[in-house]
């Protein structure tokens, strides 16, 4: 059986890399499913997500140059409704931020560093 883009197939994941997974059909052919086609959100550790030994239904993207298969898990489950937002640093309270600009304003802010206007700064030449 040969396999094209766009079959959807089961195969067995038999061996993990850091940058994917390898998995065998039962025809003895097999491809890669990239870490990037694992899930939808951000896949840091495969192993996470996958084991050698685990069965898996694939999409078959197509072929490299070199004939090998490209498989994606991803495309087979539903996107996220909503992608996950990043979470807010609470706020500082108002005496803290009070404090800060009065710091600021005594330390002449990032800009000034303490030197005299107009002055250049640097060493003294002799």
């Amino acid at each position: 059986m040969e396999l094209e883009a766009g079959a959807i197939v089961e195969g067995r994941v038999t061996r993990i890399v850091e940058f994917g997974a390898f998995v065998e059909f039962p025809n003895g052919e097999s491809g890669l499913v990239h870490i990037s086609q694992v899930a939808h959100e951000f896949v840091k550790n495969i192993r996470d997500h996958l084991n050698e030994g685990d069965v898996v239904s694939v999409l078959v993207l197509g072929r490299d140059e070199k004939g090998r298969l490209d498989l994606s898990i991803k495309e087979l489950t539903p996107a996220p409704v909503e992608p996950p937002r990043p979470k807010r640093l609470p706020r500082q309270a108002p005496e803290f931020e009070n404090k800060l600009k009065s710091f600021l304003r005594g330390a002449g802010g990032f800009s000034g560093g303490g030197k005299k206007p107009g002055g250049k700064g640097g060493r003294k030449r002799r």
